[in-house]
């Protein structure tokens, strides 16, 4: 009789020994693959502590700027407070941000990278063929189908979409000057 319970004993010392050489093999082969573990159900996940808050993009804070100013006059050759034209707009908004800009549309459409409609981002320069052929006004994205600007001698700094039928027609592309 006392050699039924080693042989059980040694049966299960053999069956746990080859389980866990089992797991060992298997819990290396994880680590091996660069697999992460996830925690077990209910188990507390750690979260990082709150910080300050992200920095605006610098698009965002353009267009934060040039919403402050709806409601200002159009002004042909305007470039103030007093009154702005397209680019003396956009030229005014993107100073107070350190990026100079020519005063012109027409020269304006040059700087920067040209961007595809599907990339555009707020802050983004768009351009309009309006008096004439090739770029004759500007504007700044807002984001999605939104854009502000200095319309026109009867209007004043404000929003509008690119997909209205008159700007839709007459759009000509975007730029990004960040």
């Amino acid at each position: 009789m006392t050699k039924a319970p080693k042989t059980l004993l040694a049966r299960v010392t053999l069956a746990t020994l080859v389980a866990l050489t089992a797991l060992a093999m298997t819990a290396a082969g994880c680590a091996s693959s660069g697999a992460i573990p996830r925690p077990f159900p209910g188990a507390p996940v750690a979260r990082p502590a709150p910080g300050p808050p992200a920095p605006a993009l610098p698009g965002q804070e353009v267009v934060d700027t040039a919403l402050g100013l709806r409601g200002v006059p159009y002004r042909n050759g305007g470039d103030s407070l007093d009154g702005f034209d397209c680019s003396g707009f956009t030229q005014y908004v993107f100073a107070r941000h350190g990026i100079a800009l020519p005063r012109e549309t027409r020269d304006q459409y040059w700087v920067g990278d040209e961007i595809p409609d599907e990339a555009i981002e707020a802050g983004d320069l768009l351009f309009f063929s309006t008096i004439s052929s090739g770029p004759s006004h500007v504007a700044i994205a807002i984001g999605l189908d939104e854009f502000v600007h200095a319309p026109s001698s009867a209007g004043v700094v404000r929003v509008e979409r690119r997909s209205a039928r008159y700007w839709s027609e007459r759009y000509l592309g975007a730029r990004r000057m960040r």
